[in-house]
């Protein structure tokens, strides 16, 4: 007869296989405690707090997005420039207190002599555009020896700021109308300054395409403080003599700091030696 075994006799293949796991697996090791958790627990912070992961700041993402100081400064000029001009020309047109002062001002500063003439003399288009010419030429000449890439743009750049400067200051002049100082007689025209325009533009012009080949920081302050001279004698020169009134000057200067600002942004994206 078979020998009928029962179920109950045997052990199932699961329960042996349980039984030899057990006794083949050695017990895992215990588990030690995360540092980060007992110091959480020790002082008496939340552990699930503790042990997340410390990583960038939310205000150091936000921070690193925001424009660099460098990238503000041309929107900082411009503002400025645009608001002081839209001030000067509505106290001039409307005689308010700034061109009652401005009068007043020019009466006390009005002696005309020779050196006050040649240092005007120096915002003329027969003087500045040729010093600014002669830079440009150098300019080029460096860069192409340079193997710059796009040799002629700066100079190209320059010269046409150069001639733009007539088309925005020519239509302000009969805009505004005002009179010129005593002196001059009864002619109009004289806001803002054409000759503070030309010396602002050429020799401002002429220090940015320059200031990329100035190896030294004395080159460079060199060049700074002489186009800041020449600006400067212009203006004298023109207030002194009685060829225009300070805010004629000024405004001129805020015109000027618009136009050279939008030069030096269209330098600095070009490729520098």
């Amino acid at each position: 007869m078979p020998v009928i075994l029962s179920t109950t006799l045997l052990p199932s293949p699961s329960r042996r296989i349980r039984s030899i796991g057990a006794s083949a697996i050695p017990a895992p090791p215990p588990l030690k405690c995360c540092p980060t958790l007992t110091a959480a627990t020790d002082t008496g912070r939340d552990p699930t707090t503790a042990a997340r992961p410390t990583g960038v700041k939310l205000s150091d993402v936000s921070s690193s997005r925001e424009p660099a100081p460098h990238r503000r400064w041309p929107a900082c000029v411009l503002a400025t420039a645009v608001l002081l001009f839209l001030l000067l020309t509505w106290q001039v047109v409307a005689q308010g207190p700034l061109a009652r002062a401005d009068r007043r001002l020019s009466g006390d500063l009005v002696r005309p002599d020779r050196v006050s003439g040649v240092l005007a003399d120096l915002g003329n288009v027969s003087v500045a555009v040729p010093v600014l010419a002669v830079v440009l030429v150098c300019a080029a000449w460096r860069a192409r020896r340079a193997g710059t890439r796009r040799w002629w743009l700066p100079s190209v750049a320059a010269a046409a700021l150069m001639a733009v400067v007539p088309a925005v200051v020519v239509p302000l002049k009969d805009l505004v109308a005002r009179p010129g100082p005593p002196v001059m007689g009864p002619a109009t025209g004289f806001f803002p300054s054409g000759h503070t325009a030309t010396a602002a533009i050429a020799y401002g012009s002429a220090a940015l395409v320059l200031w990329p080949w100035l190896r030294t920081s004395c080159a460079r302050r060199g060049v700074l403080l002489a186009c800041l001279a020449l600006n400067l004698g212009v203006a004298f020169g023109l207030v002194r003599h009685g060829y225009h009134w300070p805010l004629d000057v000024v405004a001129s200067w805020c015109l000027c700091a618009v136009l050279l600002t939008g030069l030096a942004v269209f330098l600095a994206r070009h490729d520098r030696p």
